[in-house]
């Protein structure tokens, strides 16, 4: 049996028992991005923990699920992440997208705070991820495979909803473009040096998450897509020094052309 099939059922049994059938779609928060719970209504809060879902560490990450009306639909919205950088298995990090399968979720979209590597990405841009560049260190598919052995990644970011993003940005007048992500351990930020690598082998963007959830989300087969915000230029591009504390401001403060875009989407499924 596979060590987070027990943890997975309690967990998908805990969001059944808090907040009955399930929605059809799911949003993670990323850093900074907690702003789109204030825009939904009719909302029911339970924290992490209460679900069998590992507590957030990370400033910016609230670890509450709510679910509620957001563009006339019935979401999940999940306010924060663990990080694979916390020092977590692997498997607790994305159990949570496991779980949201196991309850009947259909689709999720996730979001996160990047840093921008390509020229004309600025603060606030929205980017849909295309494709990703995996160089962290773990993959939570290592082991006893949960789901398909060997998950083809080829649309791993569901085209069509990815098509859907872009369209309710645009709608919305947000500046939105199409990018590949390049997932790094963290939790210190890139070097110059690793930014200059990661433009030159393809990289548009950067951050320490999402990744892993594409991962367990592609050996389930659960249809998934990533909005990402970029919230500060990459280590050598711009010429502040990078701190958290400063991505999650900027994330929040851009937030809004997120939240109306997400808006836009559920209102549009």
């Amino acid at each position: 049996m596979h060590p987070e099939a027990e943890p997975v059922q309690r967990a998908a049994s805990a969001l059944q028992s808090a907040f009955g059938a399930p929605p059809s779609t799911a949003i993670t928060l990323g850093s900074g991005l907690g702003i789109l719970v204030d825009a939904m209504s009719d909302l029911q809060s339970v924290p992490y923990p209460e679900l069998g879902l590992p507590a957030a560490g990370v400033a910016g990450h609230a670890g509450v699920a709510h679910v509620g009306t957001l563009g006339g639909q019935r979401v999940l919205a999940l306010a924060g992440r663990k990080h694979l950088y916390e020092g977590v298995d692997p498997g607790v990090v994305v159990r949570y997208v496991r779980a949201l399968h196991a309850w009947g979720v259909q689709r999720l979209v996730l979001t996160c705070s990047v840093g921008g590597i390509r020229a004309g990405l600025g603060p606030g841009d929205l980017v849909v991820v295309s494709d990703h560049l995996n160089f962290q260190r773990t993959n939570p598919l290592v082991g006893p495979a949960f789901g398909t052995r060997f998950p083809d990644l080829s649309e791993a970011y569901d085209p069509d909803l990815r098509e859907r993003l872009l369209q309710s940005a645009r709608a919305e007048g947000a500046r939105v473009h199409e990018g590949v992500l390049a997932a790094m351990n963290g939790p210190a930020y890139e070097t110059p040096a690793e930014v200059r690598m990661l433009g030159h082998v393809g990289a548009d963007i950067v951050g320490m998450s999402t990744v892993p959830e594409i991962l367990a989300a592609a050996e389930l087969g659960f249809t998934s897509a990533v909005l990402a915000v970029v919230s500060n230029p990459a280590a050598g591009i711009g010429s502040a020094k990078l701190t958290h504390d400063d991505v999650t401001e900027t994330a929040n403060a851009a937030g809004h052309s997120m939240v109306q875009t997400l808006t836009a989407f559920c209102a549009g499924l």
